[in-house]
């Protein structure tokens, strides 16, 4: 009864449903639906903001290293507050950059900027990495809070934004698992 409603990202473990449970409580002749469809995946493969993603995604998760780093050299020394700062806005930046251009993407994939089906949770929580990264940003120019707490802001927006690049790993594994089973509808 769960299996039509299951929307658990994680192939496989639902609830401590495997994937075969799932197959097997589904009504005869219903397939759990692909994460593209056919049009949606040539769609995805055609537009050139799924290279513009590829490209920005391994650059921020650099960026955040290197600013992560920093900040904790911060936290733990007192030294580095300027460049630790500048780290911070810098990956505001490309966080931003990457949030945009994938709104884009969504578009041209899947017709709307926000919020597909394919990519619901992960836009979901795309929110609380930017509204933390804003919020970072406001008390930063308002000098609302100090730097201990600018930089506490920074790493509870950068955890958040470690879930969701993790989110969109584990979505870029399931459409890669899901590839050979496109391919034989295609073919038959």
């Amino acid at each position: 009864m769960t299996a039509s409603v299951n929307c658990c990202p994680w192939e496989g473990h639902a609830y401590g449903m495997t994937h075969d449970a799932k197959a097997e409580a589904q009504p005869p002749g219903r397939r759990t639906p692909f994460l593209y469809s056919l049009e949606e995946r040539r769609r995805r493969d055609a537009t050139p903001w799924t290279m513009v993603q590829g490209i920005l995604a391994p650059i921020q998760f650099l960026v955040f290293l290197v600013s992560l780093s920093l900040v904790a050299r911060y936290l733990i020394t007192g030294d580095g507050l300027a460049i630790a700062t500048d780290s911070i806005l810098v990956k505001t930046v490309v966080l931003f950059t990457i949030m945009i251009t994938g709104a884009i993407w969504e578009h041209a994939v899947f017709g709307k900027y926000l919020f597909a089906r394919a990519f619901f949770w992960e836009d979901v929580f795309s929110m609380l990495v930017i509204g933390l990264h804003s919020l970072y940003v406001l008390v930063l120019f308002t000098h609302l809070a100090g730097p201990q707490i600018q930089m506490m802001i920074a790493l509870a927006a950068y955890a958040t934004y470690v879930f969701n690049a993790m989110q969109f790993v584990m979505k870029l594994r399931a459409a890669r698992l899901e590839a050979p089973r496109h391919r034989a509808v295609t073919t038959s």
